[in-house]
């Protein structure tokens, strides 16, 4: 294959109070669910084609994908390499946390209790490494830090950069390989 399509999951109460989601498992609001519906239909109007949505375990990308699965059709399957990075002690703190901000700049660091973005980007890589070698097309549906590192596979960035990178609830991109 030579492209796929990233969704961030719908919105979460931790998104609204700007809390990091990271590893814990929070549900969508109902906010999150008209958004994973709603993008559905997008890419149904759209003509994206797809054989399979690979989706994070986590509840808020799973629920993301299962909406998009019932509006288009695609089958879902539970991508295990696709679960947000666990930021350790920064799990449940604010996301524009100057300390979290310089934090993730570090890339071998685990956050005390965490996975480092070395460990993330190791697991991403090898995904997308993977997917690529395949001939189907694929959505994956899964989280911020996520797609931060799938960014960061396909263009140079600096730590800031990287650090800044994000997308908003349930926006698409493509990549091309």
């Amino acid at each position: 294959m030579d492209h796929f399509y990233f969704v961030r999951h719908g919105e979460t109460i931790w998104n609204v109070e700007n809390k990091i989601c990271g590893a814990t498992d929070i549900a969508l609001t109902e906010r999150g669910h008209e958004q994973a519906i709603e993008v559905g239909r997008m890419i149904k109007e759209k003509n994206i084609k797809a054989d399979e949505i690979l989706t994070s375990p986590l509840m808020r990308a799973y629920d993301t994908a299962k909406h998009i699965s019932e509006v288009t059709g695609i089958p879902v399957r539970v991508e295990q390499r696709l679960i947000e990075q666990n930021f350790g002690i920064y799990e449940s703190t604010a996301r524009d946390g100057l300390e979290f901000h310089e934090a993730k700049k570090h890339m071998a660091s685990r956050f005390k209790t965490g996975e480092s973005m070395m460990q993330l980007a190791q697991r991403i890589y090898n995904l997308l490494d993977d997917i690529n070698k395949d001939d189907k097309e694929y959505i994956l549906v899964a989280h911020n830090g996520i797609v931060r590192i799938v960014e960061s596979y396909f263009r140079e960035m600096d730590n800031e950069e990287f650090s800044r990178f994000g997308i908003n609830n349930c926006e698409i991109r493509r990549y091309e390989y």
